[in-house]
C-alpha cells in the first residue's frame, strides 16, 4: 500500500467513526463544538506554570475518548506529524527562563516547568479536536457552524475542501501507479517528470471541480449549505454536557494552584 492510499483509507477511518452509534456521536453537533472551543480557550488562559491544572483538564479528552470508543494510540499515530511540532513550542524555555519555583520542599526550574506546561497544552488541544472529529461528521461540524452565524461563503469552503481532499488524492494516487507502471525498477517519480505530473493533476483536479459543481448545481444549490442527514434534536443530555463540563472547567481555572494540587494530593493519597 502506497502512502497516498494509506492516507486515503485513514480519512475514510476517521468518517467510520465519526458514524458509530457511541455516547458521544448522538449528541448535538453544536454542544460538541462550543464544549471543544471552551476547552481550548480554558486551556489557552491558564497561566505558564500552571501544570496540574493542565494534569486535571486531561481528563477531558481522555474520558471523550473512553465514551466514544476511540483508540488513544490510534489517535496518537495519526497525530504523529503534528505531535512533536506542538511539543517544540516551548523549546527554549529553560534557556531563558532560570528562576527556581519550590513546591515546598521539591524544586524545580521556572523554564522547564514552562515548557511541559506549554507542550501539554497543545498536544491537548490537539487530542481536543481530534476528538470533535473522530465523534462528529464534517457534515455535522459545518451544519454547527452554520448556527452559529459563520458566514456562509466559509462553511461552505470548509466542507468542500474537507470533501475534495480524497478527490484529490485519489487522482494523485492514480497518477502515481500510472508512472510506476511505465518504470517498475524506478524508486519514487524522476524530477524530471515532477512539472508535467504536476500539470496532469493540475488538469484532473480542474476537471473533478466542474464535475462537482455542475453536480451540486442540479442538486439545487443556491449558495447556502442545507445539512439534509439524520441529526439529533437538543435535549436535556445536550445541556448537561455543555453547562456541566463548562462550568467544572470554569472551577479548575478559577481555583488556586495550590489548594487545586492539595486535594488532588488528598484524592491519590
Amino acid at each position: 500500500m502506497s502512502k497516498i492510499t494509506g492516507t486515503i483509507s485513514e480519512i475514510h477511518k476517521l468518517q467510520e467513526q465519526a458514524q458509530l452509534s457511541t455516547p458521544l456521536t448522538s449528541l448535538h453537533p453544536l454542544a460538541k463544538l462550543l464544549m471543544t472551543m471552551a476547552y481550548i480557550v480554558t486551556l489557552m488562559s491558564l497561566g505558564k506554570y500552571a501544570l496540574f491544572k493542565l494534569l486535571v483538564l486531561a481528563s477531558y479528552p481522555l474520558l471523550g475518548f473512553y465514551w466514544g470508543r476511540i483508540s488513544l494510540s490510534q489517535a496518537l499515530w495519526r497525530l504523529r506529524l503534528i505531535l512533536p511540532l506542538v511539543a517544540c513550542v516551548g523549546i527554549a524555555n529553560p534557556l531563558f527562563d532560570t528562576h527556581i519555583i519550590y513546591w515546598g520542599d521539591f524544586a524545580i526550574r521556572a523554564g522547564y516547568l514552562s515548557f511541559i506546561t506549554l507542550m501539554l497544552k497543545g498536544v491537548l488541544a490537539v487530542l481536543a479536536s481530534y476528538l470533535l472529529i473522530a465523534t462528529t461528521t464534517i457534515e455535522q461540524i459545518c451544519y454547527a457552524l452554520r448556527l452559529l452565524q459563520l458566514p456562509k461563503l466559509l462553511v461552505t469552503q470548509l466542507l468542500l475542501s474537507y470533501r475534495y481532499l480524497t478527490l484529490l488524492l485519489e487522482q494523485a494516487d492514480t497518477i502515481a501507479q500510472a508512472y510506476a507502471l511505465r518504470a517498475p525498477k524506478q524508486k519514487g517519480v524522476h524530477f524530471k517528470v515532477w512539472g508535467s505530473l504536476a500539470g496532469q493533476l493540475l488538469l484532473r483536479s480542474i476537471d473533478r471541480a466542474n464535475n462537482l459543481y455542475d453536480s451540486m448545481l442540479l442538486r439545487g444549490y443556491q449558495g447556502e449549505y442545507y445539512y439534509g442527514g439524520p441529526l439529533p434534536s437538543w435535549g436535556r443530555r445536550d445541556w448537561l454536557y455543555l453547562l456541566g463540563l463548562s462550568s467544572t472547567l470554569l472551577a479548575i481555572a478559577l481555583l488556586p494552584s495550590e489548594r487545586l494540587l492539595r486535594q488532588l494530593m488528598s484524592f491519590l493519597g
